[in-house]
């Protein structure tokens, strides 16, 4: 992983940083705050031997450096701390008294120290004079002379008992824990980085589908609770979608029947299909944006459109293509909706009136956009990408995963399904190291026209807002397309694409 990667891994997961960061400071703080005070009290002692002659002297500070090892031991041993706990009335334990008594050999010297902390200051001092006591007793025991009562080593006490009251140092400790945090959470975003198989970049993308990236839909235009349709102006977005347009055309100007298709829901498929149906129509081509997912149907939702009669009662003989067609818009944008779900998704698409319904298509529209269900759960998307003369995998950025791209591939090459490319959706600036910034001079002119993004203000607006027209108002072949004034006969003003088949 380069360093503008690791970059990248610690922006994206920032929040991750921030909360061990905010854990690690609690948690310091806590303990600083409910910590109990405790007081050491340090002795330090000072070895020697008894001599005579500068000879004497220097064996006998060898022979004493030597021995405060043994003393340091000494300090910390069963046999010590039987003494202090049996001849002195502290109410400790033996094993208590291990717990609080230390001892260091300072080096280079004949020096060593011995420290007892206590949570009790009295407790504290009683303990260390104790140990001075007890130790200076055990050691002249241990060195005697055979025979007499003279010891060979003397402790002399040169510095204490010295009680000190041990500080919590809150600015050390917090400081310490913001660096623990701070790298904690750096480790977790490098390892969450290393760890996830989604497809962030149109790189990893390109390298899972084996198929050009055609596109890159940025976040903005694309999250999957605010879709958004976009019309006209020079937004990021709008700027994407001619972009696909662009290079569609480029990949096979023949194209008639494309599908759109993702691996799972909630991908953006649906609001990706109509943007590209409604860039599609500003140039002017006749344009069939088909609602084939017939079990969650979002496109007359997201377009303000009635939902039924549509596709499904097309398919089951039960209405007429051109009746169920509605015009969008002032460009040559035709929709057919889902209409009602039925029970038997797959076997209506698979069906010979499919096959009747996209061989008129293909005769009538320049080009058709079939928005499909999710290609890995289902088998409808299969069976109409088998139909299309080409497919556009979808992946959202950050969701979908290079395993189930590969799984989508593999899927269309069984049912001979023709992968033209691929689009990376909703993605962040932040992963690709880009920033979108366009003006939009149209903006002032389309507010001054009472339009919303490019948008008539008939159809416009955000997901979740329908046009005020009801659901089962007049039948469309009375009324004409939706957006189409009706001619006094009941006919449309505008000739319908599929009108000569009717």
């Amino acid at each position: 992983m380069t360093i503008a990667n690791s970059l990248r891994a610690l922006r994206r997961s920032w929040w991750l940083v921030a909360l061990a960061t905010i854990f690690a400071l609690g948690v310091v703080g806590t303990v600083t705050a409910t910590a109990v005070p405790r007081y050491v009290t340090t002795t330090t002692f000072f070895v020697t031997t008894p001599g005579k002659g500068a000879s004497d002297v220097m064996q006998g500070s060898t022979f004493s450096r030597e021995r405060i090892k043994s003393y340091v031991d000494l300090v910390g041993g069963d046999r010590l701390a039987g003494m202090v706990a049996g001849n002195h009335p502290l109410g400790l334990s033996v094993r208590q008294v291990q717990d609080r008594i230390s001892a260091r050999a300072v080096r280079d010297t004949v020096l060593f120290t011995v420290t007892v902390t206590d949570r009790a200051e009295t407790r504290s001092q009683q303990l260390a004079h104790a140990v001075l006591t007890e130790l200076t007793s055990l050691v002249e025991t241990l060195e005697g002379s055979p025979g007499t009562d003279a010891s060979t080593v003397r402790l002399e006490v040169v510095a204490g008992p010295t009680p000190a009251l041990v500080a919590s140092r809150p600015t050390r400790n917090l400081a310490l824990g913001l660096l623990a945090g701070l790298l904690a959470g750096a480790a977790g975003a490098l390892l969450r980085e290393a760890l996830d198989r989604s497809v962030r970049t149109p790189g990893k993308l390109r390298e899972a589908a084996e198929v050009p990236v055609l596109a890159v839909i940025p976040h903005q235009v694309s999250v999957a609770r605010r879709p958004a349709l976009l019309r006209g102006g020079c937004s990021p977005g709008a700027e994407s979608f001619r972009q696909l347009r662009t290079n569609l055309r480029s990949v096979d100007p023949t194209l008639r029947i494309l599908a759109v298709a993702s691996a799972a829901p909630r991908e953006g498929r649906s609001i990706t299909a109509a943007n590209l149906a409604i860039m599609a129509a500003e140039t002017g081509r006749r344009v069939l944006l088909l609602e084939a997912d017939l079990r969650r149907p979002r496109i007359a939702h997201y377009l303000g459109l009635q939902d039924a009669p549509g596709l499904s009662e097309v398919l089951a003989g039960r209405a007429a293509a051109p009746e169920v067609l509605q015009q969008w818009g002032r460009h040559s944008l035709w929709v057919m909706p889902c209409g009602a779900v039925p029970s038997n998704p797959s076997e209506l698409l698979g069906s010979g009136n499919m096959s009747a319904l996209l061989k008129r298509v293909r005769a009538d529209f320049d080009l058709a956009v079939i928005d499909t269900p999710p290609l890995l759960p289902l088998t409808d998307a299969a069976v109409v990408a088998a139909a299309a003369d080409g497919v556009v995998l979808l992946a959202r950025a950050n969701r979908t995963g290079h395993e189930q791209v590969r799984a989508m591939s593999a899927a269309l090459r069984t049912v001979h399904g023709r992968v033209v490319g691929c689009v990376l959706n909703d993605v962040r600036r932040r992963d690709v190291g880009v920033t979108y910034r366009y003006p939009s001079p149209r903006r002032g002119a389309a507010r001054s026209r009472g339009e919303t993004d490019g948008m008539p203000s008939a159809t416009a607006g955000t997901v979740g807002r329908r046009a005020s027209q009801p659901r089962h108002a007049t039948p469309v072949a009375a009324r004409g397309p939706v957006g189409v004034p009706a001619a006094p006969d009941g006919e449309s003003t505008v000739d319908c694409p599929l009108k000569s088949a009717r």
